[in-house]
């Protein structure tokens, strides 16, 4: 292969070719024409098709040459087996056009590693020809991670998407990767962290935003994975199939220049929260639940299919919350006798809206589980959903009243989640300088406020149980606080009172602010007729 590790190495990725080896080569061609010589093509998705044997015969036979070093990954099918070797190792199968096989590393000249993975999953072991299975997974995992030294690799190959990628990012559109995708994928790249994943086999493509292989505030920082999938060659929508980057392998650079994080880095979509790879990974079958099965490639269990214990037609499904507290033990939880109904103003399917009791201003409102959770880091994804719905909907209510809105959360001598959103009218601050009353009042109570990723969720920085004060900005900006054994309660409301803010330090105290129920019932049907325009839950 071309390159050395002085220059950046100029690749193309291509999706299925199914056997359209002309129009593939005259693109790549006319890609060189236009931009210079690329180093390497890879393949990935299927390469073959059983009825355009005739194009590929004229590469077979040398009477077509591919002018570029051209890799590719094994069979998807039955049908186009036959175009491989029975064996796991790879071959050349035309001139320039070469067979990775079944599994395993390509390490060029320049130090560029290239993991691959033929084949779609297997429904069960052992798996196909074309297929492949947890012991696949388990021992190409295993052999790298064992390396002394070992930080990931530069581009993994696989056919199938990954199940679940879209997670913390935008929709893959008609994709549905839980029932196209494959947990196996996805334990493999949460494992060996490559810089660039690429796959196809859904003839679309979808980039999706680059992700973080460490948890914020914990351990040291590593290089981002970036998962690109691509369509089929020649196809009608003119979706992108060919992709062009340029890339200097991770053994040529500087170690800071590697961990640097983009703007839009997201979260890992592969982890539970708390930070560790998820390893028992669902499969979906038709028969069963998808909860019922799943692969354990832990040491103890490599490569072992175990089957969950569930009662006869049982449908497991996870809490939005924690089981309930007594009905009279919090005052929060929607059920309660004890809730203040005059205060609500919009429930949805799993959150609320309520004026907050006491409030910083007349519009001070609260977004809450209706079950009983203690904290955001707590919800199950149906309920972050929703809760994020509210966000938003509650941000677009305030811009357009010219104001602009906070949202913190303490979680710290607190019973149930009470997500704060208090507005700030555009003429009392910037975000700016919201941020800057935040930090200097930290500062002044040795509260150690730090900043966190845009794209960073909670869940993945602190563990269930854990003690926090978390606020968001307008411009999506984060700030996180740990909390320990102190910590003082009215923190967010005395920042946001402050003559630096809302000028009202006489209502840093919720209990000096309280108003009668009848001007409290008031002021949230006032509030409950100005939202309705922008409240999604109660759209038909």
């Amino acid at each position: 292969m071309a390159g050395t590790p002085e220059r950046p190495l100029r690749l193309l990725v291509c999706g299925d070719v199914s056997g359209r080896l002309g129009a593939l080569y005259g693109r790549v061609e006319a890609a060189q024409r236009k931009s210079g010589a690329f180093d390497l093509l890879l393949c990935v998705g299927s390469f073959f098709d059983a009825a355009r044997d005739a194009e590929w015969e004229e590469y077979r036979a040398g009477r077509r040459t591919a002018r570029i070093q051209t890799l590719l990954l094994g069979a998807n099918s039955e049908d186009t087996r036959g175009h491989f070797p029975d064996s796991a190792g790879g071959c050349e199968l035309a001139p320039n056009i070469t067979y990775l096989g079944r599994r395993g590393v390509f390490t060029g000249a320049s130090g560029l590693r290239i993991a691959y993975l033929s084949g779609t999953e297997a429904p069960g072991e052992p798996a196909p020809t074309h297929c492949f299975g947890a012991r696949d997974v388990a021992e190409l995992r295993d052999s790298l991670l064992s390396a002394p030294g070992f930080r990931g690799v530069d581009v993994l190959l696989t056919s199938p998407w990954p199940r679940g990628v879209e997670a913390f990012a935008r929709s893959p559109g008609d994709v549905d990767t839980q029932k196209c995708g494959s947990g196996l994928v996805s334990l493999l790249a949460a494992s060996i962290k490559p810089r660039y994943h690429f796959a196809a086999l859904q003839k679309t493509y979808y980039e999706r935003l680059p992700y973080r292989n460490h948890t914020v505030l914990q351990g040291t920082a590593q290089h981002v994975s970036r998962f690109i999938a691509l369509a089929n060659v020649g196809n009608a929508d003119k979706r992108k199939y060919l992709y062009a980057f340029s890339i200097l392998p991770m053994s040529s650079m500087d170690p800071a220049e590697l961990v640097k994080q983009p703007q839009d880095v997201t979260e890992n979509p592969y982890r539970r929260p708390g930070g560790e790879i998820c390893n028992q990974l669902m499969l979906e079958t038709k028969a069963e639940p998808a909860s019922q099965f799943f692969f354990d490639l832990s040491s103890g269990q490599r490569g072992k299919k175990r089957v969950a214990e569930r009662g006869e037609g049982h449908q497991p499904k996870r809490p939005p919350c924690r089981p309930p507290l007594p009905m009279a033990a919090c005052w929060f939880c929607l059920a309660s006798p004890e809730v203040e109904k005059h205060l609500v103003v919009s429930v949805g399917t799993h959150c609320y809206l309520a004026l907050a009791k006491g409030g910083l201003s007349p519009d001070h409102v609260l977004i809450l589980p209706i079950g009983h959770c203690q904290s955001v880091v707590e919800l199950a994804s149906e309920v972050v959903e929703e809760l994020e719905q509210y966000k938003a909907a509650l941000r677009r209510f305030f811009r357009a009243q010219g104001k602009r809105c906070v949202v913190f959360e303490r979680n710290y001598r607190s019973q149930h989640l009470q997500l704060q959103v208090v507005p700030v009218p555009h003429n009392l601050g910037t975000t700016e300088d919201i941020k800057e009353a935040f930090v200097l009042q930290a500062e002044e109570q040795r509260i150690e406020l730090l900043e966190i990723p845009e794209h960073s969720a909670l869940k993945q920085i602190v563990q269930p149980g854990t003690p926090y004060f978390y606020v968001e900005l307008d411009s999506g900006e984060k700030l996180f606080h740990r909390i320990g054994k102190h910590f003082p309660l009215q923190f967010g409301r005395e920042v946001l009172a402050s003559e630096a803010v809302l000028g009202m330090p006489s209502r840093a105290d919720w209990r000096s602010c309280q108003a009668g129920r009848e001007e409290e019932a008031t002021a949230a049907q006032e509030f409950r007729q100005a939202f309705a325009p922008f409240d999604f839950a109660q759209v038909d």
